[in-house]
């Protein structure tokens, strides 16, 4: 496995792979990989010819309240990782390659990219956004791989690329979960045992509103109220947002109208169900998907 650390060399590499007729699959990430970044790795070593992970702990996405150097690190580990999951290369730059000196452009993604994780972050997805422009610009894709954790990121890339006429696809992988069903998360590892025990609570509503939806219910208040009943049973959660939202748009959803036949082929009226819970000074996000029918 090849690891490149300087911009140039990469997007020289990426230019040689192309002009070989060589697909490139991509896989983003900060590091501190576990087994939802090595899922994806896997799907790009299978799908593409060249499998390319970044790892970059990208500045900008961090709030001014959120510590970028408490993020854990561990380069040779993931490494190995990284390898071991069929990974070809690696692009692991420092912020002087992807942020030279002089460096002021910024990708801001409108009104999509202020709200609920945009809203509790301000300026979270514009450093997303910039950072995975100038990414997909040195590793040069066919495709890029990202996870379904991180819902309105994934949501937001695709508008991104859609937007800027960026020409790579994007494969949105389902999430990753543990044994109890907590999304696998970099984050996890900050919880304490107790807060560890109690953290499943996030996916155990999320699949409490699923069902709730697929029986039936059709006010998306009583099924944030469901929601929100269950995560208070867990002392340590504090709650900073639950959702309803349109899958795309990220429109609240003011009533759960069942989908027309004519668009339930399509995907009818998908719906997001999304959570952000904090478990002391730890803020883990997740959700799930569900059509009205």
């Amino acid at each position: 496995m090849k690891v490149i650390k300087q911009a140039r060399d990469m997007s020289l590499t990426a230019q040689a792979l192309r002009r070989q007729g060589k697909t490139i699959g991509f896989v983003p990430t900060m590091g501190a990989l576990h087994d939802g970044h090595l899922s994806l790795i896997r799907a790009a070593a299978k799908d593409t010819k060249v499998a390319v992970a970044s790892i970059f702990v990208n500045p900008l996405q961090f709030g001014p309240q959120e510590d970028v150097e408490r993020y854990p690190r561990d380069l040779k580990r993931d490494l190995n990782l990284a390898k071991a999951a069929g990974c070809d290369l690696v692009f692991a730059p420092d912020v002087s390659q992807m942020y030279p000196p002089g460096f002021s452009t910024s990708v801001d993604v409108g009104a999509l990219g202020e709200r609920l994780e945009g809203a509790s972050r301000p300026g979270h997805f514009r450093g997303v956004a910039t950072v995975v422009t100038r990414l997909l610009q040195l590793v040069q894709p066919a495709v890029a791989y990202v996870g379904q954790k991180d819902y309105q990121q994934a949501v937001i890339i695709e508008r991104l690329i859609k937007d800027l006429a960026i020409p790579v696809s994007v494969r949105v992988m389902p999430t990753v979960r543990e044994a109890d069903g907590l999304a696998m998360s970099s984050r996890n590892g900050y919880l304490t045992p107790e807060e560890r025990g109690q953290a499943p609570v996030i996916h155990e509503a999320l699949q409490l509103a699923k069902t709730r939806i697929r029986d039936g219910e059709r006010d998306p208040d009583r099924v944030l109220e469901a929601m929100r009943r269950r995560i208070s049973e867990q002392p340590l959660a504090r709650i900073d947002y639950l959702a309803v939202v349109h899958a795309k748009s990220f429109e609240p959803a003011e009533r759960l109208v069942p989908a027309r036949p004519d668009t339930r082929r399509a995907g009818g009226n998908r719906l997001a169900l999304l959570a952000a819970v904090r478990f002391g000074p730890t803020r883990l996000i997740d959700n799930l998907l569900v059509d009205v029918a």
